[in-house]
């Protein structure tokens, strides 16, 4: 799927819900659940906020990272999602140093 695509669908819960099956990481989904749980949010919910966040609050860094994820990966729409996961849940947990409150 490519790029466009995946953001503008993952506004739908059922996708993004099935977009994140389908990254096929269950320690990444365990983390997501727990994210999405201490927001009391959907994890589907948590995929759609860990884009806008990403969208609003990524430094040039972030987003070369991502453009270099996707450039590698067969599928730059899971790897698209697959990061942008990633970097809310480090962000969430306060491991990041990207100096977002």
């Amino acid at each position: 799927m490519m790029l466009g695509q995946m953001i503008e669908r993952l506004g739908d819960e059922a996708f993004a819900a099935e977009a994140m099956i389908a990254l096929g990481d269950l320690a990444l989904m365990v983390e997501i659940d727990a994210a999405a749980r201490s927001f009391e949010v959907t994890p589907a919910a948590y995929a759609i906020f860990a884009a806008q966040g990403f969208a609003s609050h990524a430094s040039d860094d972030d987003w070369l990272a991502l453009m270099t994820a996707m450039e590698r990966a067969e599928d730059p729409g899971t790897a698209c999602l697959k990061h942008m996961l990633v970097w809310s849940l480090r962000h969430d947990s306060g491991s990041c140093d990207c100096h977002h409150a």
